[in-house]
């Protein structure tokens, strides 16, 4: 076996390019430091405060900065100070300023270069400066513990990245003992917001609602253009701009060994979540992981009720089972992800003792190991939940500076155990097979893309490799025709465990087996998001393991210039329903339709006063309904929660011209939830299954199931027999109307009759599934109703079932 080397830069870069297509990196043009003068040594009494630009203090009631003012203090915090420099990174989705602060030592500051070189040697132990335990020691003793603190991905958690200016302040003005040694020791990455769009949409919804009697709601609007909350579980897909520039110039530039992650929980809770995260923890992340944030996090809780904090919960609520919300732990660092207790918005609580709740593992009117002391409840500010965010902020870089040479070395000690041999029966690698299907075949570009960015190196494979061993023999692999062109498109590519990403790319390319949890009633205990995450089942890509090494030649590709995939032509006029309550789905939804789709005319967003005033046959051909409850869908905001043009849903006369634009030809589409308001209001001959059974009975959390489509239906040209659905609070569907059902509803996909449908994850009851509906057309009058009882555009994950998606809109 050759010694191992990475395929070339220019190949990984073009790969970035591919994955991004559909969210291009030109929001990086103008990247780079926003103050690149020379810099002198300046006072540390003359850095100025956050009050003195804002023109309040953070934390202080019914107040919030836009995104402008905070980007103002950072440049003057960072003309002023000679521990700080402050930088833009690239540009947010709605072309605001993407930025980064950097904090430390000014000694530290100037041989930036040098501790980011550490950090990468560190990371590989293969690498000449670190490949003995003497040479990792030399680099441990010179290096700082590097720690990202990022804030406001959740928008409405208003507290971080307020508190973001107040830690930023301390740490570039105070000269007291503990922050001169957090500079000293440690090197901070900064970043005042995730989601700077969403500071804005907040804010401006937060001032327009003041006094009113709607102050302190939610925005109707998502406050992520595109993903709203589910912003942070893109940390494996890589979809949207903030994380590609989070992971590309952050995390990859800079390999954090901790990573703190502030949030906002509900009111009526604990005060503050902290680590340990409660079971089960994804079997791929590393124990040193585990024992780091389980050390680092008692710590923080620690020192937090020393110094008289109260409310405070460790090990329940959170568990670390996804790579969505934690790409740190799959390359090196921890993710301490605090959550502490709401206001509303910016508008103070007050809550009773008895009014307190809990969450998985503890009861806040109950003082226990895991949540102590016990907060008596009362009035809940602003200024509290910046106290708490401060307070653990600074506990965790007490701990980091403290501990520098213990992070480095449990930071080295990952590398090493990532690199090591794999022996016979270990995993060696995956697979990934040439495809003679095109469309195949860029899906696994697009998963090439994934690893790449994620770090993960990667080989080709010649058919003079395949050939002759037996280890790929076994495998079945294709071997292309000599006459064909070699490219990355017709030759198998290796990905290797042993390198330093290798446990990323092993919890992205097998399927997860999510343990059944059940608290002592025998209730299944819910993970916190979702249970699978499997890259080739939701790509629809084969992936091969091997547990044997083998030998083959390194070879980088013949065909440099990859093009992204072609978009999908829709030339007839569709509508997206997006509603007042605003859904995460209709926004990835949008997100596919803008980018992976062309067509004239484009398609449009339309809201309850668009559908409910009728008239829609003449401008569209299709409508999509996105996941979300029935009632939701119905009945919207209630009236006096919100202003009245945001109320009510789409009521009685939305239903009615929905009925009256599929009779009249029209094509109503329903992705998962929003399939049950069809059945019910346009009663069709179908029933859901699963309404009624306890969680006990049927249970699926985010899984992947297997399905079997009609290949004779239009809406499954050119889809493979077989498939997947990602299942979440999903309808199972039953024909109902015996007599002329079948003349009126068609079945497309089913679940499997005779075997068990769950591919990865969790699901409970599967066996109620056999032989049910996934998918099915019902004909109305001169139209058709598509009930999808799945997402096939799941997080703009799911590429494998996005052609059923598109081909409703098309046929």
């Amino acid at each position: 076996m050759r010694p191992k080397t990475h395929t070339r830069i220019s190949f990984i870069l073009m790969l970035l390019i591919l994955l991004s297509a559909a969210a291009p990196l030109t929001a990086q043009r103008k990247s780079g430091t926003r103050n690149s003068r020379p810099r002198a040594a300046t006072s540390s009494a003359s850095a100025p405060t956050p009050e003195s630009v804002l023109g309040f203090r953070p934390g202080d009631d019914r107040k919030l900065a836009s995104w402008q003012s905070i980007v103002d203090y950072f440049e003057r915090l960072d003309a002023a100070s000679d521990r700080v420099r402050f930088e833009e990174l690239g540009q947010t989705t709605m072309g605001r300023p993407f930025v980064m602060a950097t904090i430390s030592a000014p000694e530290n500051l100037a041989r930036l270069a040098e501790y980011r070189r550490i950090q990468e040697q560190l990371a590989d132990p293969r690498l000449p400066a670190s490949n003995t335990e003497g040479k990792a020691e030399r680099l441990i003793s010179r290096g700082r513990t590097i720690v990202l603190i990022t804030c406001g991905i959740h928008s409405t958690e208003v507290g971080s990245t307020l508190s973001s200016m107040l830690i930023a302040h301390r740490l570039a003005s105070s000269d007291d003992p503990q922050v001169q040694k957090i500079l000293r020791e440690t090197i901070v990455l900064l970043v005042p917001s995730l989601n700077p769009d969403g500071v804005d949409i907040v804010k401006n919804w937060y001032d327009k609602t003041l006094g009113t009697p709607y102050e302190g709601t939610e925005p109707p609007e998502l406050y992520h253009k595109y993903t709203g909350h589910d912003n942070n579980r893109d940390w494996y897909a890589f979809t949207q701009v903030e994380t590609q520039l989070t992971v590309d110039k952050i995390h990859n530039a800079w390999h954090p060994q901790i990573v703190h992650d502030i949030h906002q929980q509900q009111a009526n809770g604990a005060r503050i979540f902290l680590p340990p995260y409660m079971e089960p923890v994804e079997p791929n992340v590393p124990k040193q992981i585990v024992e780091g944030y389980t050390e680092l996090g008692q710590a923080m809780a620690a020192e937090m009720r020393a110094s008289g904090f109260q409310g405070i919960t460790t090990g329940t609520s959170y568990d670390a089972w996804t790579p969505a919300r934690a790409y740190s732990h799959y390359h090196g660092g921890v993710r301490i992800l605090s959550e502490t207790a709401s206001a509303r918005i910016a508008t103070p609580v007050t809550i009773k003792l008895e009014e307190l709740r809990g969450s998985v593992g503890y009861d806040a009117k109950k003082e226990t190991d895991k949540f102590k002391p016990l907060w008596p409840g009362g009035a809940w500010h602003l200024r509290d939940i910046t106290n708490y965010m401060t307070a653990a902020a600074f506990a965790l870089m007490t701990h980091a500076a403290e501990n520098r040479e213990r992070w480095l070395k449990r930071f080295y000690e990952i590398g090493k155990e990532a690199v090591r041999p794999r022996q016979k029966g270990e995993l060696f690698a995956y697979i990934l097979p040439p495809s003679n299907d095109p469309a195949q075949s860029a899906r696994r570009l697009a998963l090439l893309g994934v690893l790449a960015r994620g770090g993960v190196v990667f080989h080709l494979l010649n058919p003079a490799d395949v050939r002759g061993n037996k280890v790929l023999n076994a495998l079945g692999l294709f071997i292309p025709p000599l006459r064909r062109r070699r490219s990355l498109l017709d030759l198998a590519v290796v990905v290797r465990m042993d390198q330093p990403a290798g446990a990323f790319a092993k919890a992205l390319l097998e399927p997860q087996r999510y343990p059944e949890l059940r608290d002592s009633e025998g209730q299944p205990i819910p993970p916190y998001d979702v249970t699978a995450h499997t890259m080739p089942l939701l790509l629809g890509v084969d992936a091969k393991p091997v547990f044997e090494p083998f030998d083959y030649k390194l070879n980088s590709p013949a065909e440099r210039l990859i093009q992204p995939p072609p978009r999908v032509a829709i030339n007839q006029p569709f509508a997206l329903y997006q509603s007042h309550v605003p859904s995460m789905d209709e926004g990835w939804t949008r997100w596919i339709l803008e980018n992976l789709t062309t067509g004239n005319p484009k398609f449009s967003s339309i809201e309850d006063k668009d559908i409910r005033a009728g008239n829609l046959t003449g401008r569209y051909k299709a409508v999509i309904i996105p996941d979300q409850s029935a009632r939701s869908i119905l009945e919207g905001h209630r009236k006096g929660s919100m202003p009245d043009e945001l109320t009510g849903g789409l009521g009685k006369e939305g239903v009615e011209a929905l009925r009256e634009f599929v009779a009249a030809g029209g094509t109503l589409v329903f992705l998962n939830r929003a399939s049950n308001f069809a059945v019910e209001q346009l009663k069709l001959p179908l029933r859901d299954i699963t309404q009624g059974l306890k969680r006990t009975e049927f249970y699926a959390p985010g899984s992947l199931l297997r399905i079997e489509l009609d290949a004779t239906h239009p809406l499954a040209a050119g889809m493979p027999r077989e498939s997947v659905a990602w299942v979440e609070n999903s309808p199972v569907f039953e024909v109902t109307d015996a007599k002329d059902a079948h003349a009126r509803v068609r079945v497309i996909a089913r679940y499997p009759a005779s075997s068990d449908p769950l591919l990865s994850g969790w699901l409970l009851g599967g066996e109620r599934m056999r032989g049910r509906a996934a998918l099915v057309e019902v004909e109305m009058g001169k139209g058709r109703v598509i009930l999808f009882g799945f997402r096939p555009q799941y997080r703009a994950q799911s590429l494998a079932t996005y052609p059923l998606l598109f081909n409703a809109l098309r046929k």
